[in-house]
Parts: C-alpha cells; sequence; structure tokens
C-alpha cells in the first residue's frame, strides 16, 4: 500500500489526530457513557497505589475469584503474577527489555472489578440500549464521517467488501467517533485482568498480546489506552484481535488504529471480513409477523430463506419485498411477542463475532440503516415492562435450571440460551412462547 495517494494519508491522519485530541479533553465522558457503566459505591485507600477507587464488594456475577478476599489475595500476588508470565513473553519474541520497560511499577487498576461485571449491552433493557447509542447525535456525526473521508471508504468497500455504513456504525457506538475512546493504559488493564478477577486465562493473552504491540512500536505506548478491558483505538481492537486483524492500509510501515483513519476503517474491515462477512448483504430486517405466529420459531437454530419467511406471512415493515430472497435468515424477538420483531442474516452473526452482545449487534445495524437513510425502529418496544434487577436475572436463571431447563451457568445475562429455555416454559404452561422474560413470567416461577 505504499502507493497510495500521499494526500489521502496525510488528510486522514491529521484529521484523526485532531479527533483523537478530544479524549483527553473528554475522558471524565469514558466514565458516563453508556459504553462505560460507573457504580454508585466506592471506598478508597484499601490498595496503595490505587488511582482508581473499588467499591470492596463482591461481583455482581457472584464467581468466586470476584470475591474481596479472592481479590485482596490476587493483588498481593500481582507482581509474582506479572513475573510468571515473561518466559510466555519470551516465546513471543519480546526483549526482556520491554518485558521490564512496559511493566515496571504496574499496579493493578482494581476499579475494573466494578466494571467486569456490569456491561450494559448485557443488563439493560433493548430499548433503553438502543435509545442511548442510536441517536441523532451520533447519525448527524457518522453521516459528516462518511462525506469527509468517502475516498478511504471507496477503497476499503473495493478490497474487503465490507459495507462502509456498518463500519461507521460500530466507530460511533464503539466510541462516538473517538470522543470516548477509553483512557486507561492497555498495558494496566490487561496485567491487572491477568492476575485479579474470573477471567484472567483469556487476558493472559491479551496482555501478552499488548507487550507484543508495544515490542514492535505499531502504537506509542502513551496512545495504547482504551476501556476498562483493554480495547482501544476508535473502533475498539482488542490486543489479540489486533494482531489478527490490524492492517497497515495508508502504507507507513505501522497499524496504527489509533491515528489512522485509513488504517482504523480497514482494520475494522479486515475484522469483519475474516469474521465471514458477506459481501453485498445487510444485516437483518424489521419485520410483522401474522396474528397466531407460532413464536417456537423464533429461535436462532431455525434458519430459513427470506422467501419462506414471506410464506408463512412474515413482512417487511412497509411492506418491501426481500431482496437476495435466496438469503437464510433467523427470527429475533428481543422484547417478546409485544415489541419489535427481525429477520438476522449471516452478517448479524458476524457483527457478534465483534461483541457477543445480541443488543450491540442490534444496535450497530440500526445505527447502520439510519445512516444510510433508513427510518427509526417502526414497532414499539414494550416499554411499560418493568426490567428484571440483576438479582432477578439470577433468580430466573437458576428457578429454570432447578426446574430441568439448560440455561448453562446463570449469569445474570439473558442470552439466546436462557430466551430458549424461557421459551420452552411458557410452551409447557399454555403461555405464547416468546421468550421474553418478565416480571410476571418470574413470579409464575416462583410458584409450585
Amino acid at each position: 500500500m505504499r502507493g497510495r495517494d500521499t494526500k489521502v494519508r496525510m488528510l486522514g491522519r491529521l484529521a484523526a489526530a485532531a479527533a483523537f485530541a478530544a479524549v483527553g479533553a473528554t475522558a471524565a465522558l469514558a466514565q458516563t457513557d453508556d459504553r462505560y457503566p460507573r457504580p454508585t459505591s466506592a471506598i478508597t485507600g484499601s490498595i496503595p497505589n490505587q488511582q482508581q477507587s473499588w467499591s470492596g464488594e463482591p461481583g455482581a456475577s457472584g464467581h468466586p475469584l470476584m470475591q474481596p478476599d479472592a481479590i485482596l489475595a490476587a493483588v498481593a500476588d500481582f507482581k509474582n503474577c506479572i513475573e510468571r508470565m515473561w518466559p510466555d513473553a519470551a516465546r513471543r519474541n519480546i526483549s526482556r527489555a520491554s518485558f521490564e520497560r512496559f511493566t515496571a511499577g504496574l499496579e493493578p487498576d482494581l476499579r475494573i472489578m466494578d466494571l467486569m461485571d456490569a456491561q450494559p449491552e448485557f443488563t439493560k433493557a433493548f430499548w433503553d440500549y438502543i435509545d442511548a447509542l442510536v441517536n441523532d447525535e451520533r447519525i448527524a456525526k457518522g453521516r459528516d464521517i462518511l462525506k469527509q473521508y468517502e475516498p478511504t471508504f471507496a477503497a476499503v468497500e473495493k478490497a474487503y467488501g465490507v459495507d462502509r455504513y456498518t463500519i461507521v456504525a460500530i466507530w460511533g457506538i464503539e466510541t462516538k467517533y473517538g470522543a470516548v475512546a477509553g483512557d486507561r493504559p492497555v498495558i494496566r488493564s490487561t496485567a491487572t485482568l491477568a492476575c485479579v478477577g474470573r477471567r484472567q486465562a483469556y487476558f493472559k493473552d491479551e496482555f501478552l498480546a499488548a507487550l507484543e504491540i508495544l515490542h514492535r512500536g505499531d502504537v506509542k505506548p502513551e496512545l495504547l489506552r482504551g476501556s476498562w478491558a483493554g480495547a482501544f483505538g476508535a473502533t475498539q481492537f482488542m490486543p489479540t484481535a489486533f494482531k489478527r486483524y490490524a492492517v497497515d492500509f495508508d502504507g507507513d510501515g505501522r497499524r496504527d488504529v489509533v491515528e489512522s483513519v485509513p488504517d482504523i476503517v480497514a482494520s475494522t474491515a479486515n475484522h469483519l471480513k475474516k469474521a465471514g462477512w458477506v459481501t453485498g448483504q445487510t444485516w437483518g430486517y424489521e419485520v410483522m409477523v401474522p396474528q397466531g405466529f407460532n413464536y417456537m420459531l423464533a429461535d436462532p437454530a431455525h434458519r430459513l430463506t427470506l422467501a419462506e419467511w414471506a410464506r408463512m406471512g412474515v413482512q417487511r415493515v412497509g411492506g418491501g419485498a426481500f431482496p437476495r430472497a435466496g438469503d437464510r435468515a433467523y427470527l429475533f424477538v428481543p422484547a417478546g411477542a409485544r415489541g419489535p420483531s427481525f429477520l438476522m442474516l449471516d452478517n448479524f452473526r458476524v457483527i457478534m463475532k465483534y461483541n457477543p452482545a445480541e443488543a450491540y449487534a442490534l444496535a450497530i445495524g440500526h445505527l447502520a440503516d439510519r445512516l444510510r437513510g433508513g427510518g427509526p425502529i417502526a414497532q414499539a418496544w414494550p416499554r411499560d415492562e418493568r426490567v428484571l434487577s440483576r438479582t432477578e436475572r439470577l433468580e430466573l436463571q437458576q428457578r429454570l435450571a432447578d426446574r430441568g431447563f439448560d440455561i448453562g451457568e446463570p449469569n445474570g445475562r439473558l442470552g439466546a440460551k436462557t430466551r430458549t429455555a424461557v421459551r420452552d416454559f411458557q410452551a409447557r404452561n399454555g403461555l405464547i412462547p416468546d421468550g421474553f422474560a418478565t416480571a410476571s413470567l418470574l413470579d409464575r416461577l416462583r410458584g409450585p
């Protein structure tokens, strides 16, 4: 890519630098934006040199490693934990000098323990999540970015076959186009999670990948800052995802998803392409289902062609025909029979590989539609339904499990597996089997 137009490259870098200069001025926003939840209680002074406060409370997941005693024991062993990872770092060709340079003085950021079990895409009502993230501000800014970098988007679409609107939607949902990309040092966040909490094996790989990025010099150390989980850059690459998918699209010899717009856009497209993106296909369609519809068919495992769904009376909102009628889709009713319905195509699953949360993928798809000129979700959400608390969601899962339904490990996240269990329970009890977990359903489960 070294022959790419120099003017486009320089304009992209200058504009990106200007956008990301705002991060320092708006770092406080990263703690109030919906992608960065804030617990309400906190204690300070328990851990030496802690820049961030920690509530001292056990994690909402209930995992043994999220209990205060386990967290404090891990803190006491933190420096030893880091040193135990040196042999693995050496096997990745990280020099001892780099290892010592980038781990010297590291202290755990225990504020992360409060954030780990509070991800909004798993804990908020679908309508609240989408309302907060797909709004007039993000739509207007996204359209501006599409115009500003049109040559870059055209080149990336040609190279990777990935829809520009989806890329911009990811950029907008993840960081408000760079305004709230996170201000935590990635090396500290991933080191903390590699040694403390319930996902140490996963984050050990992320920590070592972050060390590789710093050792190679792809991203400047002072700019390798991001979310509490270690995601960084405009579209929030985890370090291991950066290793697999980041590309040097501007031809400067570095894969830079922080300051280079061409690298940001192309790396995001490459991520989606390698996850299975189907060129020319959208993510899904909002649909209307006929009266008396059998909601047992609303299951990710039940995939039919769009033509087959149409023959069953499922129609696009607005009455238009389905393009590419041979594409296969499943019916998704995130708020049950009283809420909107969607037919989800393969590209919806691809978006979920970027972030495995259905609310997130729906927000990305909907924002992409709005950026290309589409309207709001047409059908009303059941906003009168009281959203279950985390405690109630855990109780619902446990009561389903006690009755023999497979919900996996109770975690308070009402994902596809829990919805299937809810649907099966509803069907056995003469209810509409739409998989929507409500307060009235929990009351029924509490009965004999």
